[in-house]
């Protein structure tokens, strides 16, 4: 469920399954918004995403998510705390926090790369998303919960999307069989699906650019990324 590094700006690449984790993640999102509103709470869904923050992005963008939060753009808890004040403040009785499970502080990404290691692996709650709930709780004084679709985004149904665009991959992936053209993967450039040369993209994470198009739609529609 991730975007592999693309030949230049205008190359990008997705693998099936996206769009259906999409599609999960953003009706969990929608679901949240009624018991939010209710209950006059903050809550803060952690989608999957350990290194990148497409998923997080996507599906807070969809599902109308008030802040969000990935491994790419470290979050500063005052900003989040700012932007759910605001909001009370606007006469807005709840916020909801869409927050990829690799998200970082601002302080914790200062820090070496060995000493980042330890203080994620030192954090006292189960997960990042526990330790920013506590945290907007405890100054803001709003009630505020976490849910964790966890592996629910993995399962079920494809969508017709990704039916579809696996069916596309699994011919190209036997014609290059049949001429035995190996050492590539099949991959959809520019809605074509070509093959790639695996030396190109083994290993390599395509990251949320802090100055994709994506993030600047999030960024007009008035959606904080806790900077």
């Amino acid at each position: 469920l991730r975007m592999s590094r693309g030949l230049g700006d205008v190359y990008k690449r997705q693998t099936f399954g996206f769009h259906t984790a999409v599609d999960i993640a953003t009706d969990v999102i929608d679901r949240i918004h009624t018991t939010a509103g209710s209950h006059s709470r903050v809550m803060c869904i952690e989608i999957m995403g350990n290194k990148a923050g497409w998923l997080t992005l996507y599906s807070g963008i969809a599902g109308g998510a008030d802040i969000i939060l990935i491994p790419e753009i470290p979050y500063d808890i005052n900003s989040v705390v700012k932007t759910i004040k605001s909001r009370t403040a606007g006469g807005k009785n709840f916020s909801i926090l869409a927050v990829a499970e690799g998200a970082i502080s601002k302080e914790i990404a200062a820090l070496p790369k060995k000493q980042r290691k330890a203080a994620v692996a030192e954090m006292k709650y189960p997960s990042i998303s526990y330790q920013i709930a506590h945290d907007i709780e405890e100054a803001t004084g709003q009630e505020t919960r976490v849910t964790v679709p966890g592996h629910f985004q993995r399962g079920g149904s494809p969508d017709a999307y990704d039916r579809v665009i696996s069916t596309r991959f699994g011919v190209k992936a036997a014609e290059l069989i049949i001429n035995k053209d190996y050492g590539k993967m099949v991959a959809l450039v520019n809605n074509k699906v070509v093959a790639v040369p695996l030396k190109d993209i083994a290993g390599k994470l395509k990251s949320v650019p802090k100055d994709s198009e994506v993030v600047e739609t999030a960024r007009k529609m008035g959606i904080s990324f806790g900077e």
